[in-house]
């Protein structure tokens, strides 16, 4: 994603919008730059905000796995596919389209989502598994899942959720999916566990030496110490100095922005 002239040609304040929510996003082949007036002049500085890296390594089989599960638990009908890359771009289609004509989830399928999300390779896409889940089972519930894997699941898993994380803050716009067992309605609190789950991130960002763990957590981990109780404060120093010093040049590229961008 590039935003030439940004300031000028969308204003300053859905320019700004459109940064934070750029900086934040963990996708991968997401590159943002955005050239600024900074004086009388027009001089104009770049800032550049790198991809999220590939998974390293990354075992397609398990995402395979959970689309199978997803296909059978939602019925769906995807397209026929000459291999599994088509495959795969035709089970996110199909469940596009039936999140998108109405459908009614069972609750097997609130689990079987947020697995796909959480093994999901691209932290774009993910989205697809996520977005379902939140509308028809609620936030609350599927921030819990995504704690429960970054505190308990696997490396993988614990990347995973920290990639997924980012889609459950969206806004619930598919009126047409509902769960078929909605048990007791709560409001929607798009602050419910952010505590919670900055707490653990942080204690995951400096306990755990896994590169992709630590890759996943940073985008969305706040560094200001304000953000957390005084007991976590020496976490956050530790956090910071990790990212700074770390042998990753995007962690240490991406530290940098989300302290001084």
């Amino acid at each position: 994603m590039v935003l030439h002239d940004a300031m000028n040609t969308v204003g300053w304040a859905r320019a700004r919008r459109l940064l934070r929510r750029a900086i934040r996003h963990p996708a991968g082949r997401l590159l943002v730059r955005l050239n600024v007036a900074v004086d009388s002049d027009d001089a104009q500085t770049s800032k550049v905000f790198e991809a999220l890296p590939d998974r390293t390594p990354h075992h397609p089989e398990m995402f395979f796995e959970c689309l199978a599960d997803v296909v059978t638990t939602l019925g769906l009908a995807p397209d026929p596919a000459g291999d599994r890359h088509d495959w795969v771009r035709n089970v996110r289609t199909a469940l596009f389209r039936a999140c998108r004509g109405g459908i009614s989830l069972p609750t097997a399928s609130f689990d079987v989502l947020l697995k796909a999300a959480v093994h999901d390779p691209d932290p774009s896409f993910n989205r697809h598994f996520v977005e379902p889940a939140l509308n028809a089972f609620g936030r609350r519930r599927v921030r819990a899942a995504l704690l429960g894997y970054l505190r308990t699941g696997t490396d993988a898993e614990r990347a995973g959720a920290a990639r997924a994380w980012y889609w459950s803050d969206i806004g619930l716009k598919m009126p047409l999916v509902q769960a078929q067992n909605p048990g007791h309605p709560e409001s929607d609190d798009r602050s419910v566990l952010k505590v919670d789950w900055n707490a653990a991130a942080l204690r995951e960002f400096v306990a755990n030496e896994h590169l992709d763990v630590r890759r996943s957590i940073l985008p969305g981990l706040p560094l200001w110490k304000s953000f957390y109780p005084p007991e976590l404060h020496d976490l956050v120093d530790a956090a910071v100095a990790i990212a700074r010093s770390h042998p990753d040049g995007y962690i240490r590229h991406r530290v940098e922005h989300q302290l001084n961008g």
